[in-house]
């Protein structure tokens, strides 16, 4: 799963809920066949902000995640597991 995705190896390491939903997004994104600057334009904002997100370096808001589940024609779904 690492295969392909430079620089996120630190970041699974250190969260692996984020990510499970960088991997998710960058997938869902590629399998529409559109760009980063076509997601940002679809969710109203900048090609940067995208490209901070799929790196793991941005740490998003829910408001973010709606949009980007909207824009990505997917619903978020937030779960919280009992822990043990």
């Amino acid at each position: 799963m690492l295969a392909g995705r430079p620089g996120l190896r630190a970041l699974y390491a250190k969260s692996e809920a984020k990510y499970n939903l960088v991997c998710k997004a960058i997938d869902a994104r590629l399998a529409m066949g559109i760009t980063q600057t076509e997601l940002a334009r679809k969710m109203g904002t900048k090609q940067a902000v995208i490209s901070r997100f799929e790196s793991g370096v941005a740490n998003p808001t829910y408001n973010f995640l709606t949009k980007l589940a909207t824009a990505l024609n997917r619903e978020l779904m937030i779960n919280l597991p009992q822990t043990i």
